[in-house]
């Protein structure tokens, strides 16, 4: 069985060392060797193991007839999504990571699968080295999946660690860049763009209609400090960057936004660069999916994973829940919260007209100046509406439940 890899970084890397380092187990599930026959990149690697198999071509790789499954590892749509396309028009599945790409085009590109007798497989998208989303297709197909949270963003998690235990934002941020988890531009993370693309890919498994991440309201963390870490400690929660979708009534909400969560609750444990997902069905109640988010070989083996998958169905489609119709958007009016607000200390009154008086009053150790509250739940419309009739808003956060 022979297989190529588009874009030879850190991804397509971990994936060339999977199959060389499990090369033995990869050939007993198989029943066949998997054999990496081309690299497709820009770049040379002089003393690269694999140097000899390194090309700028993609028309080569396309055009030998023994390349079965390609790995695209390039990241980005283009030309990703031109050269998944002609390999998928070929009948030859196609393997990614990459999120943005599944996110934009994953139901087209899984019907041209479909249609060609071929797989496009995409594991590593959401939860890196997690087996998260198999099950949407599998062995959660028979259940009314009605929410998904989620840890969905390894770079951000790490931030928000340290700032939990003391940094500032710019020196967490710095901390992350020196360990290779923040880009030099980390604007897809912290802005939480990244965690979007995870979620509508989510959301769009989960209701099998298609969610589009322009319609997903996403917040990230650049306005977090260390005064809602300060209010959070004293009142027994953490902070977290969370993909949150909601499906009812036939309609899927979705957002991407810092949430106050209970220290009781599973994702309050989840630390540094690990993810978790938290997913309900009407029949099994919740599950929970935990683990590396990001990296390598992690992200790598959930890659082989899909190869191999798509390698044992040659000439035949591995179903995935993702389809061209597009998903029925849930109201704003419908998507509820309870929010944590504050406001400075001569707004108090004016507050409590806003939102009512049952409201939960909120201390810090070290905060003076403002008064800050949990209101109860209410619609994502009515907060705003309220928020916007107060003048001295000081920062908010959702309240996860």
């Amino acid at each position: 069985m022979k297989v190529a890899i588009l874009g030879y970084g850190t991804v397509g890397g971990g994936v060339a060392t999977v199959l060389e380092q499990n090369e033995k187990k990869i050939a007993q599930y198989l029943g066949e060797d998997m054999t990496l026959a081309h690299i497709l990149d820009l770049r040379t690697f002089p003393g690269d193991r694999n140097e000899d198999l390194v090309t700028d071509d993609f028309e080569k790789i396309l055009a030998d007839e023994s390349v079965r499954v390609i790995c695209e590892a390039m990241g980005g749509l283009h030309p990703a999504y031109e050269f998944t396309k002609k390999a998928l028009d070929k009948g030859i599945s196609v393997c990614t990571s990459n999120k943005e790409l599944v996110s934009t085009h994953g139901p087209e590109l899984v019907q041209l699968a479909k249609d060609r007798h071929c797989s496009y497989l995409f594991e590593a998208s959401v939860g890196g080295g997690i087996p998260l989303l198999r099950p949407f297709s599998t062995t959660l197909m028979h259940e009314r999946i009605t929410r998904v949270t989620g840890v969905l963003n390894g770079t951000t998690n790490y931030i928000l660690t340290r700032m939990e235990e003391g940094d500032a934002f710019e020196t967490a941020l710095l901390r992350a860049q020196q360990k290779g988890y923040a880009e030099k531009d980390p604007t897809a993370d912290i802005e939480g763009i990244d965690a979007c693309r995870k979620t509508a890919i989510l959301a769009s498994l989960a209701g099998g209609a298609y969610v589009s991440p322009d319609e997903i309201p996403t917040e990230g963390i650049t306005g977090i400090t260390s005064v809602d870490f300060d209010y959070a400690r004293t009142n027994g929660y953490a902070i977290r960057l969370i993909g949150q979708v909601t499906l009812t009534g036939g309609a899927t909400g979705a957002l991407v936004a810092p949430f106050l969560v209970p220290e009781e609750h599973p994702l309050a444990g989840v630390h540094d660069v690990f993810n978790a997902c938290i997913v309900h069905g009407n029949m099994l109640g919740n599950v929970m999916f935990f683990g590396p988010g990001a990296g390598d070989k992690a992200t790598a083996s959930a890659v082989v994973s899909d190869m191999l998958d798509a390698a044992l169905h040659d000439g035949s489609h591995v179903f995935v829940n993702l389809t061209n119709v597009p998903a029925l958007r849930m109201d704003d009016e419908a998507m509820m919260n309870r929010f944590f607000v504050r406001v400075d200390e001569t707004a108090k009154n004016a507050a409590v007209r806003a939102f009512g008086e049952d409201i939960t009053f909120m201390e810090a150790r070290s905060v003076r100046g403002e008064w800050a509250f949990i209101t109860p739940k209410i619609s994502e419309q009515a907060f705003r509406d309220a928020l916007h009739s107060l003048d001295e808003v000081r920062g908010y956060l959702r309240v996860l439940k």
